[in-house]
C-alpha cells in the first residue's frame, strides 16, 4: 500500500489554502500576513514588557529605517522592506542558530514563499542585490536596537554581535510594544499606504 503524501498546506483565516512547498501568488492575502506576523514573537518571546515584540512591529521598524537611510528610495522598495520577513507568517521566526542548524531546506522554503508574496504585490520575485543589501542593513540596525532595548543584551555585547557602520541613527529610534491587534492594524495601514503611493507616484 502506497504511503499517503504528507500534507504540506495550511488553511488560512482568509479561507486560502497555502501550499508551503509550492506557493503561488493566488495563495497570498495581506490580511493573513498581517495577522500571522502580529502574533509571531521575535527573539523567541524572550523580550521585556507586557506584550511580545512581534515580527509585524519589527517589519514596520525596518521599513522606517530603510527610508531614513535612503531618502527618496522608490516606494516599491519600502514595500519590499515591510514584507522582508513576510514568510514568517506561516513558518515562524527562528533565531539564527536554529536557521543554521536546519540548513538549506528552511532557506529554500523561505525563498519560495517570499517569491510568491513578492509577485502577489507587484515586486520582483527575487529582489535586486543592491536592494537586498539596503534592507539587510536596516534589518541589522533594528536587531541591534531590539537587542539592547528589549532583549536584555548589554551595549558591548550588542555592538559585537550587530556591528554598524553608523551608530548615529540609533538615537532617533525607539521600540514600540503594543497588543497584537494594534500591531496588525498598523501593519495593514502602512501596507495600504505604500500600495497606494506605488500606484500613484508623486
Amino acid at each position: 500500500m502506497a504511503a499517503r503524501p504528507r500534507r504540506a498546506w495550511q488553511r488560512m483565516l482568509s479561507g486560502r489554502r497555502l501550499d508551503l512547498l509550492d506557493p503561488t501568488p493566488l495563495d497570498i492575502e495581506i490580511t493573513d500576513i498581517a495577522h500571522g506576523l502580529a502574533f509571531v514573537a521575535r527573539w523567541n518571546g524572550q523580550t521585556q514588557g507586557d506584550w511580545p515584540y512581534s515580527v509585524a512591529e519589527h517589519s514596520l521598524l525596518v521599513e522606517d529605517i530603510l527610508g531614513r537611510l535612503n531618502p527618496g528610495i522608490e516606494t516599491r522598495w519600502k514595500l519590499a522592506a515591510l514584507l522582508h520577513d513576510a514568510p514568517e507568517y506561516v513558518i515562524g521566526d527562528m533565531i539564527s542558530p536554529v536557521k543554521a542548524a536546519l540548513g538549506a531546506e528552511y532557506g529554500q522554503m523561505d525563498e519560495r514563499l517570499a517569491a510568491a508574496i513578492h509577485r502577489r504585490f507587484g515586486l520582483p520575485a527575487a529582489l535586486p542585490s543592491a536592494i537586498k543589501t539596503k534592507i539587510k542593513a536596516a534589518d541589522r540596525i533594528s536587531a541591534r536596537l531590539e537587542a539592547v532595548q528589549i532583549a536584555g543584551f548589554s551595549e558591548a555585547e550588542a555592538r559585537r554581535l550587530f556591528p554598524l557602520q553608523n551608530d548615529a541613527i540609533m538615537s532617533v529610534l525607539h521600540i514600540q510594544l503594543r497588543p497584537p491587534a494594534q500591531a496588525r492594524a498598523a501593519f495593514l495601514d502602512r501596507f495600504h499606504t505604500l500600495m497606494e503611493t506605488a500606484d500613484n507616484p508623486a
